[in-house]
């Protein structure tokens, strides 16, 4: 094992118990991947906030958005013994009808923090699923600050599949809707950081369909004005046998170094084990793989890594650099979300 992190100490750093319902009758089940910034000498975390009616043991149900509702929101409840209903082990989702369905929906909340450690949660969320595109609600945002503004690239749910939306601000109180910018099936959106030879970049993953071509690896896109996304190319695959053998995704947006492109990634097993690594992308063609960890830099080890709402998971998509040091807000065990440390010299070394 070659765990290079170094964990908070206070981990988690929030809980569910510390994030309030959007609404009574609801309950908060799990807090999921942020997304991490910096705004006027503060940090931010955009945070999954996951929420499922109150349930019965008899029930299964899932919260969907309507905007036909007096409320915005739908509760679908089905008896456990309906023979239309597909309910097997995993927790995070069922079928009914022919229809699939989250036992969750998420939107994105946004945490405040002094000192980068203790976190005080709104009340209120954020932002919500909007349209019909976003009806089964908008996970994992990666939050990048470009030209003065920030932008927000997140997965939009709905019955028509994961897609990559992207919202905009200025100052975290007004924001700018861009639509879906990839259709699905697509996940993992990164931007990066800067142009680089006049355009921009993004990584992103198409996810697998049922043909048994391709699998789930990341792609990199450019574009001329961050909507129109073009010249794609896969650069990351997973790989047999090794720890990121059933598919990878793209964490936040990368940090610039002397030596590349360097990208905190995600890869999973057929276990359904995530696992943290690093590749690093050429400067001038970001679609250049110049060096990818053999082993993880971050596994599965702590209590609240390995069990929660789905354990044996780490998964990041928040990143903030000072100097040598990334500080990595990631999701735990698709429950917690909790911090860690890595020293960027130490990850480029491990990658030679």
């Amino acid at each position: 094992m070659s765990d290079f992190a170094q964990r908070f100490e206070t981990n988690p750093l929030l809980r569910p118990r510390d994030v309030k319902p959007s609404m009574e009758g609801l309950v908060v089940e799990c807090l999921l991947n942020p997304g991490a910034f910096q705004f006027q000498g503060k940090t931010g975390l955009l945070l999954r906030v996951a929420e499922r009616p109150e349930q019965s043991e008899d029930e299964v149900s899932a919260l969907t958005i309507d905007p036909t509702t007096e409320s915005g929101l739908q509760i679908l409840k089905c008896k456990k013994d309906d023979p239309e209903l597909d309910y097997g082990s995993d927790p995070r989702g069922f079928g009914y009808k022919g229809k699939w369905y989250l036992t969750t929906l998420s939107h994105l909340r946004l945490a405040w923090s002094e000192d980068g450690v203790h976190f005080t949660v709104d009340e209120k969320p954020t932002l919500l699923g909007d349209g019909e595109l976003e009806t089964f609600g908008i996970e994992d945002c990666r939050v990048l600050q470009l030209e003065g503004r920030y932008y927000l690239t997140y997965t939009a749910v709905s019955e028509n599949g994961y897609g990559v939306g992207m919202i905009s601000t200025e100052d975290w109180q007004t924001f700018k809707r861009h639509g879906m910018i990839l259709p699905p099936p697509n996940k993992d959106c990164a931007l990066f950081p800067e142009k680089i030879n006049g355009y921009y970049y993004a990584m992103h993953r198409p996810t697998l369909g049922n043909e048994g071509l391709g699998g789930n690896y990341i792609w990199i896109s450019k574009s001329p004005d961050l909507v129109h996304w073009g010249e794609h190319t896969c650069v990351l695959k997973s790989r047999p046998g090794m720890w990121d053998s059933v598919r990878v995704g793209a964490g936040a947006a990368p940090t610039r170094t002397d030596e590349g492109w360097l990208e905190i990634y995600h890869g999973a097993d057929e276990q359904n084990r995530y696992c943290l690594g690093a590749v690093l992308f050429d400067l001038n063609d970001p679609t250049k793989v110049l060096a990818r960890s053999t082993k993880p830099l971050m596994e599965p080890i702590a209590p609240y890594e390995r069990t929660g709402f789905f354990g044996n998971v780490v998964f990041a998509n928040g990143v903030i650099e000072h100097g040598d040091t990334l500080t990595v807000y990631y999701g735990a065990s698709d429950e917690v979300v909790c911090g860690a440390t890595f020293s960027i010299r130490e990850i480029l070394n491990s990658l030679r």
